[in-house]
């Protein structure tokens, strides 16, 4: 086992890092900002560095700071949990040649992934069902380009090969707006990401968001943790996550995951990841991969047992996989709700002072957050301060577990979206089961 980890993140994901790495025995660097000296995580690891001012661009997405707190500390592994570096390739490249290890997968996994035609690619070739699309990036030919979007079938999206976040994207519904569309999106592509590559794909109105959570050891073992659902969205952005998916059959369940299990030992994927599909009419579409640690792991936790945080850092450690899928029972339900300081209505952002905070209990509930009473939520980062989880025997149960434990949690001092989510465990469609993922912005009026 790695002997000591530098913490290459903040908020709730480092705590969550840093509890696994105390289990397994694992001594722990919290890497921060100025602005984050009080985050609880820094002050309960072994040792902290302050790796710069407020600004992400100048902590923690420094790489050279990064690498020198790990060699001021003598650590061995650099974990950076989800957004900021974690899916990097040349971070992820940089920690090992300067001899760390990346907890995560190599440099060429998450560069080939990273690039939405290349994963493309590598997933037909795994024998992974994509959405009907260009088969790779689009030309400047205009006749080609109408004929590839013809063929396909109206409405058609152009996505940027290098995108994500929900940007890069635009939905096409007739000839007459494709060109000025795919101009627009390159465009956008290249500021946002500085890769002006876009591809098409056939458009799905009304599709589901499933994601299958994979661990992979690198030396030809791998298996899948089952399915999340994930379509209850907002502008892209996962807002309720569940597992297991509801109205996915065994069967169905088996016969992706093998083939996500499949691709990870045909590419020698090494570490935890998660392939995303749009499923729709009984289909799993592959859209992307993620090639990190989720946000929603917690759900998948819940329902197998596994730490997938620890399993992490077994991987990085060199140890071959410690499951086989045999040993993968999924039991229960559980729903993670992403707690966020903003206005419930408005979605403004509302950093400030926690003048009180309670956390919710009882059966089956679980809360991953930095937050205390005292503490300040700063305005430089993402709003979300927490995840609240419930878990049951079945989804109704999750479902009424959740709902208590939002009426018990209490922050006081800043605005939240609890009542958001409140609003959506009590609608009947959620509730029912199977929404798509443009459900929720139609609830809105959005």
């Amino acid at each position: 086992m790695l002997s000591k980890v530098v913490i290459a993140n903040r908020g709730e994901i480092a705590l969550r890092i840093l509890r696994a790495c105390r289990e397994l025995g694992v001594k722990t660097v919290a890497v921060h900002s100025e602005a984050d000296r009080d985050l609880k995580h820094v002050r309960l690891a072994d040792e902290a560095v302050c790796i710069g001012p407020a600004p992400s661009d100048q902590s923690y997405l420094n790489v050279p700071a990064l690498i020198s707190a790990a060699e001021v500390t003598n650590a061995v592994g650099i974990h950076p949990g989800y957004g900021f570096l974690s899916e990097n390739a040349d971070f992820a490249e940089r920690v090992e040649d300067s001899g760390f290890v990346f907890i995560g997968p190599k440099a060429e996994s998450i560069r080939i992934m990273g690039d939405k035609v290349a994963a493309i690619k590598a997933m037909k070739e795994a024998g992974v069902p994509c959405v009907p699309g260009s088969d790779g990036p689009l030309g400047d030919n205009t006749e080609t380009n109408q004929k590839i979007a013809r063929d396909i079938g109206y409405p058609i999206i152009i996505k940027a090969s290098g995108g994500g976040g929900g940007r890069g994207m635009r939905v096409v519904h007739s000839e007459g707006s494709l060109l000025n569309s795919i101009a627009l999106t390159k465009t956008e592509a290249g500021s946002f990401f500085g890769n002006d590559v876009v591809y098409m794909e056939k458009y799905l109105e009304t599709p589901r968001h499933i994601e299958i959570q994979i661990l992979s050891d690198g030396q030809g073992n791998a298996i899948h943790l089952g399915e999340r659902d994930c379509s209850m969205q907002r502008r892209n952005q996962k807002v309720v996550e569940e597992a297991p998916a509801p109205g996915i059959t065994p069967k169905q369940r088996k016969k992706i995951g093998q083939r996500c299990v499949d691709a990870c030992v045909k590419m020698n994927y090494r570490g935890a990841g998660t392939f995303e599909f749009l499923f729709q009419n009984g289909e799993f579409y592959f859209i992307e991969m993620n090639t990190r640690v989720q946000v929603e792991h917690p759900v998948t936790e819940m329902i197998t047992g596994v730490d997938i945080i620890k399993e992490q850092l077994y991987i990085a450690s060199g140890e071959k996989l410690r499951y086989k899928q045999s040993d993968i029972e999924i039991r229960g339900h559980a729903i993670e709700c992403r707690i966020n300081a903003e206005d419930a209505k408005t979605f403004m952002p509302s950093p400030g002072k926690i003048e009180r905070y309670h956390p919710p209990g009882g059966p089956g509930i679980r809360v991953d957050t930095h937050i205390y009473g005292g503490y300040t939520v700063p305005p430089h980062y993402d709003s979300m301060i927490g995840k609240l989880i419930a878990y049951g025997n079945d989804r109704n149960i999750a479902i009424a577990r959740m709902l208590g434990a939002l009426d018990e949690i209490n922050i006081k001092g800043i605005k939240t979206n609890i009542d958001l989510h409140k609003d959506i465990l009590s609608d009947s469609a959620f509730q029912a089961g199977g929404t798509n993922i443009h459900y929720l912005e139609k609830k809105l009026g959005i």
